[in-house]
């Protein structure tokens, strides 16, 4: 199990070092995790809900992610319609309306879980509309992204056993032929 474990946090670091440059985040932005625990550790999503695994990918992402300021969306696993886990503060900040539940591992997943346990004032949600994110294991975050996601095709695209898929937004397109558009927000 150890060797699987070193592996998730090394593979983690890769992905989100390409994740981060690709998708210029800032401080206030908002990272959306979908992580199959039960993938990363070789068994089928939602059946081997392993809290060892979300450790191990949450002490990569979840350090670095704080450091710069970008607030972590922690999406819940089907049982909970795959809610989000969020800081209070951004919930407020952000006009969501909070849901009344508590993620564990058999309702949540091991990463929702893990999330709950580590913020500071933890609630969970039902939307959000997020500037990146990290799909780990199939989990399906695209509803939990701006209206414009681009794929971010990392070199990494694995970790552990679980297959990652990589999403940035960036502004939609108005305007026509004539349109001039800032190649900052590309």
């Amino acid at each position: 199990m150890c060797d699987i474990l070193n592996k998730i946090k090394e593979d983690a670091n890769k992905v989100l070092c390409e994740l981060l440059e690709a998708s210029k985040l800032s401080e206030g932005d908002i990272f959306v995790l979908g992580c199959s625990s039960s993938e990363m550790i070789g068994e089928r999503i939602g059946t081997h809900s392993s809290a060892d695994a979300a450790n191990a990918l949450y002490s990569v992402l979840y350090p670095t992610l704080k450091d710069r300021g970008i607030y972590l969306a922690a999406q819940c696993c089907e049982h909970l319609n795959r809610a989000l886990v969020v800081e209070r503060e951004l919930a407020k900040r952000e006009h969501l309306e909070i849901v009344n539940a508590v993620p564990h591992a058999h309702a949540g997943g091991a990463s929702a879980t893990l999330a709950y346990s580590l913020f500071s004032d933890p609630v969970v949600v039902e939307y959000i509309k997020a500037d990146a994110g990290m799909d780990v294991g199939g989990t399906l975050i695209g509803m939990h992204l701006k209206n414009t996601a681009v794929p971010v095709k990392t070199a990494t695209r694995q970790i552990g056993c679980a297959n990652v898929i990589c999403a940035r937004t960036r502004p939609r397109f108005v305007g026509g032929q004539r349109a001039m558009y800032n190649e900052n927000l590309l």
